[in-house]
């Protein structure tokens, strides 16, 4: 991931001699260009005039520029980009718009191998200037990823290492504005991490990495990491880990990571992300076609720790924990079997009945662990967990089940603010009965009938009370809703709504 220099500038675009300078057009309410919006252009101008550029969402025009005695501007190209009419929309979809094109800025910028940025922040009405500049640079940025650490150079057609510097102006004083871009780069590179993560093929991403990387940010921002290995599991009796891990030869790990604000009586979020490094169905054996993707089972996981890099960085006024269970799930020959109990870390016994339901086992045992040792104000985990919130919601929105409405209110509203939309599924008693077993406290499935609500209601067994949230994310950690700033492979999913959900954290009762 290449780091970006984002500068807010005071210097006007005709002093700029980069490689894009970017004019973001907005549509009248009648449909018709103002345009008063941009300096004189010749060729802009033709374009208008011959119903080649209209303005429309993503409309774009890119003009080879040149200084004569009518422009002063120095830029190599000049980019023309259409907002479309935007008396309409709601401010969720002002930002969501933002955010499109400025992936749209990425990728042109991307056909042209730009290096350098400078980006014109339009006025948008009903929109606060810092809106408008954190959701377009976040497009920008996010739209801007790539992953190319396994491809060999090609010294004759070296590969896009992406934009290296963006200047932004603002015709109005905007105050806050340079904080609005801070914040912009910090959710889109922990989303980048993420996606870095996720894209790292299973002998590239290990239990051992997800310590690594948490143990260097508690080094960084000086938080508290603790790491549980395998003997500590045993002595501990987590029996959902331990036994997902029994077919494999790479060790299991606790990753848990703590973040302490400064504040008195500071509420606590506990976050667990699901950390399957690789999932083969064990022996319930996944069939071989896909099975590549299973790589990114872990999503949670890198979710949950890249959004504590944004924690260390920014000390909100709420403590966070962040708890990996990493293992992967292999068919070795000591592997977990249909038919075989395990005894959780609570004290509950589950009936296997399939070892490709392998994800609650662990999240059980980090949620009940994590609830009882640091007794959280709340509690949000995600994981890439069942193929059913696929059939159910596609891979457009994140499935979304709780047991506290007023922090599923909160989750929902966060992910709507952030472009990663969910929805909440019902949570009835009824769910439950389907995971009842004739041989132990509960069983690992209920069948495929609602099978994302029976997974979540055998993650509900060990909350208690606790006002807990669980964010099914098979459908949108990866081949998320095509957008222009979401990439093909892992979109990053889950840490824009966690960072939104903690930035504005108010006191949970």
């Amino acid at each position: 991931m290449i780091s970006t220099k984002l500068t807010l500038t005071k210097k006007h675009s005709g002093s700029f001699s980069g490689d894009l300078l970017v004019f973001c057009v907005q549509q009248n309410k009648k449909g018709k260009i103002t345009a008063s919006q941009v300096q004189e252009s010749k060729e802009l101008d033709n374009a208008i005039a011959l119903g080649d550029f209209k303005a429309e969402v993503n409309d774009s025009l890119m003009v080879y520029s040149k200084k004569s005695s009518r422009t002063t501007r120095s830029a190599k190209r000049i980019l023309y980009i259409g907002l479309g009419n935007t008396s309409k929309n709601t401010p969720t979809e002002l930002r969501e718009l933002c955010r499109n094109i400025g992936g749209t800025i990425a990728k042109l910028a991307k056909n042209i191998k730009a290096g350098s940025l400078y980006l014109n922040l339009p006025g948008i009405n009903r929109m606060s200037g810092k809106d408008v500049a954190e959701c377009l640079v976040e497009g920008v940025l996010l739209g801007d990823y790539s992953f190319l650490k396994y491809k060999k150079e090609d010294r004759e057609k070296p590969s896009y290492k992406g934009i290296r510097r963006i200047n932004v102006y603002s015709s109005k004083t905007i105050k806050g504005l340079q904080n609005s871009l801070g914040l912009a780069q910090a959710t889109a590179n922990a989303a980048s991490v993420a996606r870095d993560m996720a894209n790292e093929p299973g002998n590239g991403w290990t239990p051992a990495s997800f310590e690594n990387y948490a143990l260097k940010l508690a080094q960084k921002h000086k938080m508290t990491c603790t790491v549980l290995g395998k003997s500590q599991m045993k002595r501990l009796k987590m029996g959902g880990i331990l036994g997902v891990n029994q077919g494999s030869s790479e060790a299991p790990k606790m990753v848990i990571l703590e973040y302490r604000a400064k504040l008195k009586n500071a509420q606590t979020i506990l976050v667990v992300g699901k950390g399957l490094t690789f999932d083969s169905g064990g022996v319930s054996l996944k069939p071989s076609a896909g099975m590549e993707d299973m790589k990114y089972d872990m999503c949670g996981g890198a979710a949950a720790l890249s959004t504590m890099a944004v924690v260390g960085e920014e000390k909100p006024d709420v403590n966070v924990v962040a708890i990996v269970p990493a293992t992967d799930n292999m068919s070795g020959s000591s592997a977990l079997k249909p038919g075989d109990i395990i005894t959780h870390y609570s004290g509950v016994t589950s009936e296997i009945v399939n070892t490709d339901a392998e994800g609650r086992l662990i999240l059980a045992d980090a949620l009940a662990y994590g609830i009882e040792k640091f007794k959280p104000t709340c509690v949000v985990d995600l994981a890439t967990l069942t193929g059913a919130v696929i059939f159910g919601l596609g891979h457009h929105r994140t499935g979304l089940l709780g047991n506290n409405q007023p922090l599923v209110e909160r989750v929902l509203a966060a992910g709507d603010r952030c472009g990663e939309p969910l929805w909440q599924l019902p949570l009835d008693k009824e769910y439950s009965k389907q995971i009842d077993s004739d041989v132990a406290d509960i069983k690992n499935t209920g069948g495929r009938p609602a099978g994302t609500i029976t997974a979540a209601a055998y993650l509900q067994k060990f909350v208690g009370e606790t006002p807990w949230t669980h964010l099914d994310i098979a459908g949108t950690a990866w081949d998320f809703t095509k957008k222009s700033y979401i990439p093909k492979g892992p979109s990053g999913t889950g840490v824009r709504t966690l960072v939104e959900l903690i930035r504005n954290w108010k006191k949970l009762s």
